[in-house]
């Protein structure tokens, strides 16, 4: 019997369903021992609007009962950001235990990076995921008068920044051993010195990884001026959300960038998204770059475990792109169903070898 793999589908808002369809087409394409059902939630802030809530009282219930979780994008013009942020994504990382958000970075066939002269970069960006500046501590007072405040606390605990560079060192270590640790110790005493000595701490049990600290504004002109330098990188909830756009953009366009927000423990179902947003201004035009979401795709079949199959996508996908099927944002005159038709094309070819 195949196995069955339950996906809670989250296409959200702008051309978070677009980008998700896309993706759910080249999965179906797969063959292989398995087979998918996916189930899609209606949780996007269209339907805020109308009722006023983005998931219901049991929404993280009913997601527990799925094997992954397959999200599009959040946001809309007419709802503040915060609203949709912790409306939806924020409490299905942090109520299901999405400790660490996984984001590689490459530049893929035919694209061009706008760093002069590079042609390769080959990250792994691991951001610490339930904590630090997206803790949602803090408050406001006296609304509305001269005298306002608003305070934003970030958390930083040890249990939290050593699991996390363990998951850092893990990836170190299976990669090429080396490994730049993220910081601003520097100006933030507290909770950013606590973070240095944990990982020079945890350091010492990967002896063969080799550890570098880099202050985050200088990370920015590294990763600039010296892209073959890094490697897998590892940093806070804020400072790797910047650095990972920034990467997806010297990778060739932030359309192509995936991301994996897990739980490592298996307790809990993960959550695979590309990290584009919601693009309004491309909303059903058909122009939207599926690859984010595709290579998402990829990430969450080996996080199944079903590898064979996320090579065969990735294989079908990078294959594309050097063949010179590409949207507009990578320099490309492709729409959305020219990249999806050619990649499951390919994935048909592929499997006929295996």
């Amino acid at each position: 019997m195949p196995t069955t793999y339950k996906i809670a589908l989250l296409p959200g808002d702008g051309i978070g369903p677009e980008v998700l369809q896309a993706g759910v087409d080249c999965l179906n394409a797969l063959k292989g021992d398995f087979k998918f059902e996916f189930t899609t939630f209606d949780w996007s802030s269209t339907n805020f609007k109308k009722r006023g809530y983005y998931m219901p009282e049991d929404g993280i219930a009913q997601l527990k009962k799925y094997d992954a979780i397959y999200f599009g994008a959040v946001g809309h013009q007419e709802v503040p950001d915060h609203i949709s942020l912790w409306g939806l994504i924020l409490p299905i990382r942090k109520e299901l235990q999405q400790w660490v958000n996984v984001r590689p970075v490459q530049i893929l066939p035919g694209t061009t990076s706008p760093l002069r002269g590079v042609e390769k970069i080959d990250w792994i960006i691991i951001r610490e995921n339930s904590e630090g500046e997206y803790a949602g501590q803090g408050g406001r007072s006296h609304v509305g008068t001269p005298y306002e405040v608003g305070t934003e606390l970030a958390i930083f605990t040890r249990v939290a920044i050593e699991r996390l560079m363990r998951f850092a060192f893990d990836t170190a270590r299976a990669r090429d051993k080396r490994l730049c640790m993220v910081t601003k110790s520097n100006a933030q005493r507290y909770g950013m010195v606590l973070w240095d000595e944990v990982a020079n701490a945890v350091a010492k049990e990967y002896p063969d990884v080799k550890m570098e600290k880099m202050l985050v504004d200088a990370m920015t002109v590294r990763m600039v001026n010296n892209p073959d330098s890094l490697s897998t990188i590892v940093a806070t909830n804020l400072h790797a959300d910047i650095l990972s756009d920034l990467a997806a953009a010297l990778g060739g366009s932030i359309g192509i960038a995936p991301s994996s927000n897990l739980n490592p423990e298996r307790n809990f179902p993960s959550m695979f998204e590309p990290i584009h947003g919601s693009a309004f201004d491309l909303v059903g035009k058909g122009v939207a770059n599926p690859v984010g979401a595709i290579w998402s795709a990829v990430e969450m079949l080996n996080f199944l475990g079903e590898t064979k199959a996320g090579d065969v996508l990735m294989r079908a996908m990078v294959k594309v792109s050097g063949d010179g099927v590409r949207t507009r944002d990578l320099g490309g005159q492709a729409n959305t169903k020219d990249v999806v038709d050619a990649i499951v094309k390919e994935i048909g070819h592929l499997s006929s070898k295996l």
